[in-house]
């Protein structure tokens, strides 16, 4: 048997040759699986339909919020066959109707199963004396369709005619869509295409 003598330097190169096929490897190994589907980029700013509605709104994608939220107004929960209900109307003011070009939109009582509550905290501003610091908001599923990514989030209800953005969707439903967010895009998927049936998130 021979052995060659080999500098640091060849050792050294050998060693960092190597290293990315063995980080892969390590990598790999550790998930248990091939990578996770790739990622869809979308902007800041992007035209969500939600399926159950019918309609297509603007919204505002956060990573910074968690939960998504549908601004909504005459919120009433109710018992219907022993089933949790929630009812309420769209809470988007003529001038944003008129700036998104959303026309008239559903004028009647929209009626959905609760799926839950969620504290939300409030901002500091907006807390009034004798306010606990958190609201409790009434939570549905909803079916969002972004580009041509699909997924069903839950969505709490509260009044956003104070934001310019009728919908915001938050890390959570984010994570659902397979997305992530380019704060220098804005409407940058277009139309989304549910028509077509959409991809699920994941599903690449």
């Amino acid at each position: 048997m021979i052995f060659v003598p080999l500098s640091w330097g060849s050792i050294l190169v050998m060693r960092y040759r190597w290293a990315p096929a063995l980080l892969a490897l390590a990598c790999t190994a550790q998930a248990g699986g091939p990578a996770p589907a790739s990622k869809v980029i979308l902007g800041l700013h992007e035209q969500v339909h939600i399926r159950e509605l019918g309609l297509t709104l603007p919204a505002k994608l956060d990573t910074g919020a968690e939960s998504a939220s549908l601004s909504a107004d005459q919120v009433r929960t109710f018992l219907r066959d022993g089933h949790q209900m929630v009812s309420f109307a769209l809470a988007v003011d003529a001038d944003t109707r008129e700036k998104w070009g959303l026309g008239a939109g559903p004028s009647d009582r929209i009626e959905l199963p609760l799926a839950d509550h969620v504290r939300i905290k409030q901002r500091a501003e907006s807390a009034l004396p004798g306010d606990k610091g958190y609201t409790r908001r009434p939570v549905v599923a909803l079916t969002l369709c972004v580009g041509d990514r699909l997924a069903t989030v839950e969505v709490n209800l509260t009044d956003r005619r104070a934001f310019s953005y009728p919908l915001l969707v938050g890390s959570e439903a984010l994570r659902d869509l397979g997305a992530l967010v380019d704060p220098a895009v804005s409407m940058g998927r277009g139309a989304p295409d549910c028509a077509r049936g959409g991809v699920a998130a994941g599903a690449e």
